[in-house]
């Protein structure tokens, strides 16, 4: 087997390992808490796991795995305190109610199987480029390495800017009801998922520059395909289908890409 091949294959070994181990315990910890809903929090953080340890599998640090372990870190750590604070303020999460309510006694095994551990298995998926970076640092950064940055800190802004424009616009009780048009929303209806997509083709970007580097392209796209068309923007725009002033908003503002919106 090719080295470069065998050390993504002994990387992988060792990510899949730790990520059954991680979303196992998470799935404890909601049975406790009664609340699947931590499986959002526990999402961002797995990235953070994955990646220290992709970093402590190297004798030293390469400069490229300590970068994907900063940009990762500030992506986790702002989502998991982003969605812990927002779920504290209810009792657990629409869509988890609903499937408690729809599993009945089968809801312990299927939020295992189709909430953790499938979690777990997308949470793999997508940090193809953290597993391939961590197998091979490569050599110094280059110009690639500062395109996904920037890529990244541009899908930042527009995650962490997009998540407080929305919960800014929820505190006032005059937009009760309401549907958020306002700022970076009436640019994109999810300006958060977007930005989290663009993050992570930043980093993707960055691991182009070790060995099979390519394969950190499938992360970003995995993340982008699940976002745009499973579970994120068909389950909430599901919520509001229908409504008039939805159906408006739908109309004049892109779904996922920001673009202005259109007139009339």
């Amino acid at each position: 087997m090719d080295t470069a091949l065998s050390g993504v294959v002994s990387s992988y070994a060792v990510a899949i390992a730790a990520v059954f181990a991680y979303m196992t315990a998470w799935f404890l910890a909601s049975v406790a808490l009664r609340r699947a809903d931590v499986a959002d929090t526990a999402w961002g953080l797995g990235f953070i796991v994955l990646a220290v340890l992709m970093s402590l599998r190297q004798d030293s640090p390469s400069t490229r795995m300590l970068l994907i372990l900063g940009l990762v870190t500030v992506w986790g750590v702002r989502l998991a305190w982003h969605i812990s604070t927002r779920n504290r303020a209810v009792r657990e999460d629409f869509r988890y109610a609903q499937w408690r309510a729809d599993w009945g006694r089968w809801f312990l095994l299927r939020s295992y199987a189709q909430v953790f551990l499938l979690q777990g298995f997308f949470m793999l998926v997508i940090a193809a480029p953290i597993v391939v970076v961590g197998a091979d640092g490569g050599s110094a950064l280059r110009w690639p390495d500062a395109l996904g940055v920037l890529l990244w800190a541009v899908g930042f802004v527009f995650e962490a800017a997009g998540d407080a424009q929305l919960a800014m616009f929820k505190r006032d009780p005059a937009n009760k009801g309401r549907i958020m048009d306002r700022g970076l929303w009436a640019w994109t209806r999810h300006p958060n998922y977007f930005g989290e997509s663009l993050q992570w083709w930043g980093i993707a970007v960055v691991a182009l520059s070790v060995p099979l580097g390519w394969i950190g392209l499938a992360g970003a796209a995995a993340i982008t395909l699940l976002l745009r068309f499973v579970s994120g923007v068909p389950l909430l725009e599901k919520k509001y289908a229908g409504r008039p002033d939805w159906e408006a908003y739908a109309a004049r503002t892109s779904v996922f890409v920001p673009l202005p919106p259109k007139r009339g």
